[in-house]
């Protein structure tokens, strides 16, 4: 049966009404519609684009002033931590010069004034953490505070501290130098 304008649809009807410029015209109007929905969008992207590069470029800033800061902090930790222990230790500057001043100090007030000088200078190692390492005799060994500098026969038990030739020193319980001990060797 033929296409009779009873039997098409309305919108087939309007199409075949349309002529040729007609549908051109309106082929350019979706392409038209499909470009500026595109631009649009183009748009909304390069805003979302430039916003998350100056989120990275004050990330990155902030970031690079944490580091300074960091830094600077430290940097001001080691100064402060040498300031204090060349603090604690002008007293002790001071006794030794005080000392140096007498002429005519017998050698009882030289030792009296050498002792008390050890005193202060032992008592600010202290404060900053410094402390000796001596060990008595019969300690058993440790290779991690003490340097065996010889192995001696001995009536004590194998791998102990005959004598100590040299005192050790440890910071917060980091070693600065060892004890030098002599060791008792097996029977």
């Amino acid at each position: 049966m033929p296409d009779t304008p009873s039997n098409t649809s309305p919108d087939m009807a309007s199409a075949m009404a349309q002529s040729p410029e007609e549908i051109m015209a309106a082929a350019h109007a979706n392409e038209a519609d499909a470009l500026s929905a595109t631009q649009a969008e183009l748009a909304t992207l390069k805003a979302k684009s430039a916003e998350l590069a100056d989120q990275y470029l004050r990330a990155k800033a902030e970031a690079e002033n944490a580091r300074r800061r960091a830094d600077d902090e430290i940097s001001k930790a080691r100064k402060f931590a040498v300031e204090s222990f060349a603090e604690s230790l002008l007293p002790v500057t001071d006794s030794l010069e005080a000392g140096l001043v007498i002429k005519d100090a017998t050698p009882e007030q030289i030792r009296e004034g050498a002792q008390a000088t050890l005193r202060q200078l032992v008592a600010a190692l202290e404060r900053n953490k410094v402390i000796a390492i001596a060990p008595t005799a019969g300690t058993k060994f440790d290779p991690h505070q003490h340097q065996a500098i010889s192995v001696v026969p001995s009536e004590q038990e194998a791998n102990t501290v005959v004598s100590v030739l040299q005192k050790g020193y440890s910071i917060a319980d980091r070693v600065l130098r060892p004890a030098l001990v002599t060791v008792s060797a097996p029977k």
